[in-house]
């Protein structure tokens, strides 16, 4: 009809505008790899496959007839929970920073940059090689993407944000503390705010990751640290993440939630208090982890790869110097399923990311057929 525009025409079409999704892209190289005659060995995703320990099973069932609606900050007992963790792993000696639940990780990564009100005109620094949820939160704000591992190598951009990821995800790159300390110091002088992805930080293998909150002497402005009980507690299916650090942040982005439903299940909250109270499960998942990383390294070094940093975290980032997607189609053909670098960000094209999150029996297959 004549005068008139279609509704998508008329506004901004926010998925036009974001990436293929990656998984969808690997459907391909999946199919070829279930045809091997012993079944498909997925290491790609990275989603836990062990049990989710019984004392967390337990607390979430006694919580479950929960009619009403929880809080959005997290009921006092979770705040407090949270609070003692990141008081003995996080900030030791220090209780002024704020903390908050999450309904996992990835929600608060992609949706981060809207919550802090960031928009055009705005840059967001991430790794060179990183999540690719980094990225695709900042296009959900409009804001612009500068991926750098130098901050000085930026110019005069203006900086509101940089996403810090250590243990990295998909690299497991440890990042010092003094390196921490720079990049909260540049970070202050400029106003920028610093976030720090700790999702890993619970796995070392080779060197100790420390959070950036124990970098910050007890002073906690413009820093923010980011955690998830997916892989210290084989949570995944559950959504349990949290968010610690500056305090004034905290109150700012749960004020946005509280208007936007953004809140943990009851049940859900009561599982996470469980679980950050135990730390025998986590040691026995970390030691299952180590074995599998293990047989995992030996295999793929036999095989002619490369392995590169993998200091700690979930995952082997291996390279034959190829393109990463020639490498997924190798492995395919000998039924094991690996994430391309290419996922990661254009530093990462030559590589491939391995998870040892498959079960021993399939992980002595996977080492079997290299």
């Amino acid at each position: 009809m004549t005068g008139t525009v279609s509704s998508a025409g008329a506004r901004r079409a926010l998925a036009a505008g974001l990436p293929d999704f990656p998984w969808d892209r690997l459907e391909p190289a999946k199919a070829a790899a279930a045809r091997h005659p012993d079944g498909l060995v997925d290491l790609s995703i990275g989603t836990p496959v062990d049990s989710v320990p019984a004392i967390i099973r337990a607390a979430l069932a006694e919580a479950s007839d929960a009619p009403g609606y929880p809080l959005t900050a997290g009921f006092p007992a979770l705040r407090a929970a949270i609070a003692d963790w990141v008081g003995r792993w996080c900030a030791p000696g220090s209780g002024s920073f704020g903390v908050l639940p999450t309904i996992g990780s990835k929600e608060l990564v992609a949706w981060l940059p809207t919550l802090l009100g960031l928009g055009p005109g705005d840059t967001v620094v991430i790794p060179s090689v990183c999540y690719p949820t980094y990225e695709v939160g900042v296009q959900l704000a409009g804001a612009t993407v500068a991926r750098s591992d130098s901050l000085t190598a930026l110019g005069p951009a203006r900086v509101r944000m940089v996403w810090v990821n250590s243990p990295s995800n998909p690299t497991g790159r440890v990042l010092p503390e003094a390196h921490l300390r720079k990049i909260v110091a540049w970070a202050r002088e400029r106003g920028a705010i610093v976030v720090s992805d700790e999702c890993y930080l619970p796995l070392p293998w080779e060197s100790a990751p420390v959070s950036i909150l124990s970098v910050c002497d007890g002073v906690f402005d413009n820093v923010l640290a980011v955690h998830s009980l997916s892989k210290r507690s084989n949570l995944a299916g559950y959504r349990a993440g949290f968010l610690a650090g500056d305090p004034a942040l905290v109150e700012e982005i749960l004020a946005v939630r509280k208007h936007a439903g953004m809140i943990v299940p009851a049940p859900v909250q009561a599982a996470m208090i469980a679980a950050l109270g135990d730390e025998s499960h986590v040691d026995e998942q970390r030691e299952r982890y180590r074995r599998r990383r293990e047989i995992l390294r030996e295999a793929f070094e036999r095989a002619g790869f490369t392995v590169e940093h993998s200091e700690a975290g979930l995952y082997l980032w291996l390279t034959r110097d190829e393109d990463s997607w020639t490498t997924v189609d190798w492995l395919a053909e000998r039924g094991i399923l690996a994430a391309p670098g290419a996922f990661y960000g254009p530093a990462g094209e030559r590589h491939v990311r391995v998870a040892f999150t498959a079960t021993d029996e399939r992980v002595a297959a996977a080492a079997a057929r290299l």
